[in-house]
């Protein structure tokens, strides 16, 4: 008997169904999985049959033969344990309602005891369950909340093979999953664990951020240890926009897809901050392996990508992130497959300036050699600091500032200017196809939207010749003036937005290091 059961396969954020046809015909004993299976897949008839076994079910003793639809896309993982079971119980008739197959798709990983195990991507699993009109889904009882987040679809979370027998012969016995996705994500947006009133002191780097959040820019931080780079740097999510309904489906497919949600997980409310550490392999930072997975730079899609001691990332990773960042995504080629991965991400750096940390330190003495400084900022790439905005110099907190127990602003209070700079940004690109803010304006675009008055041009013209600014700085401070401007609500840019943008192209002036 021929009987058709319905998975999915998820290929980089998206998901593709996949017919699992199993016969069981006369003939010797023995077992054929075709279809282009892993050696995950071609190992699950192991794990059906004890699973069906010990569950005091039957086991063909005949041919049996699984055939997984389309052949020509690999099919990965055990996940398709479940789907393939339950074909084989159909097609030996033990299951009462076989005719029922077709209005559901499954997926779950299989113990030997029958226990169902949790499986990765249920997400977009069940976003394309939807789309191609499927009743329902069954997925294994850790992944039900997730998949529940997508609404018009019958979502159903197991444990044992015997539940899903079960259901196959009485619809009624599994209640789905009801997630009020909308109430939980709009709920939690605000609750965060960090707050920029924590920190003391520091108002220049605060507004620097400010800036870097109202505009999209990129920045990076410089100063000795201790200053209170990375402690500034985990509260930048706390004052950007809140992620759009559209922004947290994307993001969460991504972590789905990783395997990075909780069992309890519902859509991602709050922008990621992603902190790998510098040991990090070019593919884990961008993505990659034989079915290529999402890397640190989807996971921070929508968020921040933070890189702390920048210079002790390995260059060949540092460089393979050029292209994404101008592309706002990343694509993994492999002989037989090309996957892209969505990398829309603020980058956020910080550095020592010197090996010892001290080199421009207020009070300490930097012992490092001569030409130690300059050797030790070549680390990083011309090309790479070009696609950073601002040059944050951080210098240590006064004991004054530490003991001041009055509080500064907090971050609802910044995120509120920064969510109304971001308003008139989006206005301004309406009619520009995935331009949302300033900074990833073309070179075009900025000729047309940056215009500056004979004032504003003179100042930059005498700061450009003065520091000893290079070529590549000039777009920079365009782009950072702008958003300078719209924080002030200001129409045209301005002498005093161009001179506070220009003091952050540090690493720009020439002699900076010495």
């Amino acid at each position: 008997m021929l009987v058709k059961t319905f998975g999915s396969a998820v290929y980089g954020v998206d998901a593709i169904t996949i017919t699992v046809e199993v016969n069981v015909s006369g003939g010797d004993l023995k077992y054929f999985i075709v279809g282009l299976p892993d050696n995950a897949v071609k190992e699950s008839l192991q794990r059906i049959e004890s699973a069906i076994k010990t569950n005091k079910l039957s086991m063909p003793r005949t041919k049996l033969v699984v055939n997984m639809a389309p052949a020509d896309i690999k099919k990965s993982g055990s996940a398709f344990d479940l789907p393939i079971a339950i074909g084989v119980l159909g097609a030996s008739d033990q299951l009462d309602n076989v005719d029922t197959l077709k209005d559901y798709v499954m997926m779950g990983e299989l113990s030997l005891d029958g226990t169902i195990q949790s499986i990765k991507g249920a997400l977009p699993i069940a976003i394309q369950a939807r789309k191609e009109g499927y009743k329902g889904l069954i997925v294994p009882q850790e992944n039900a909340r997730e998949a529940a987040m997508v609404n018009n679809l019958n979502v159903y979370g197991v444990k044992h093979i015997n539940e899903v027998v079960e259901f196959f012969k009485n619809e009624n016995s599994l209640k789905p999953v009801v997630v009020n996705t909308r109430d939980e994500f709009f709920n939690n947006q605000y609750e965060f664990d960090f707050d920029f009133n924590d920190v003391k002191g520091q108002e220049n780097i605060k507004r620097a951020l400010e800036i870097a959040a109202a505009g999209g820019h990129n920045a990076i931080l410089i100063g000795p240890p201790g200053a209170g780079k990375t402690m500034l740097a985990k509260r930048l999510p706390t004052i950007l926009p809140p992620l759009s309904l559209l922004e947290a489906l994307e993001t969460t497919k991504i972590h789905s897809v990783a395997g990075k949600l909780p069992t309890d997980a519902s859509l991602i409310s709050k922008r990621p901050f992603r902190s790998p550490h510098h040991t990090v392999s070019d593919a884990a930072l961008v993505g990659g392996g034989g079915i290529p997975q999402p890397g640190e730079i989807s996971l921070a899609h929508n968020g921040v990508l933070f890189l702390d001691e920048l210079p002790e990332f390995k260059r060949t990773v540092l460089e393979v992130m050029r292209q994404p960042m101008e592309e706002r995504k990343v694509t993994i080629s492999r002989a037989k497959v090309a996957l892209d991965f969505p990398a829309n991400f603020m980058l956020i750096a910080s550095m020592n300036p010197c090996p010892c940390g001290f080199f421009n330190h207020p009070e300490k003495e930097c012992t490092c050699p001569a030409g130690t400084v300059q050797k030790y900022l070549n680390k990083i790439s011309g090309p790479l600091l070009d696609r950073i905005d601002l040059h944050v110099e951080v210098t240590p907190v006064a004991f004054n500032e530490l003991s001041n127990v009055k509080q500064g602003e907090n971050s609802s209070q910044i995120r509120d200017r920064v969510i109304k700079a971001r308003d008139i940004q989006t206005q301004r690109y309406k009619d520009f196809a995935g331009i949302y803010a300033n900074a990833q304006m073309s070179s075009k675009q900025l000729r047309e939207i940056c215009l500056i008055d004979k004032v504003g041009e003179a100042l930059l013209k005498k700061a450009m010749e003065r520091l000893n600014l290079s070529a590549r700085a000039y777009d920079r401070i365009l782009k950072v003036s702008r958003t300078i401007a719209d924080l002030a609500a200001s129409e045209n840019i301005k002498a005093e937005h161009l001179a506070e943008a220009i003091q952050y192209r540090s690493l720009d002036r020439e002699g900076w290091a010495g």
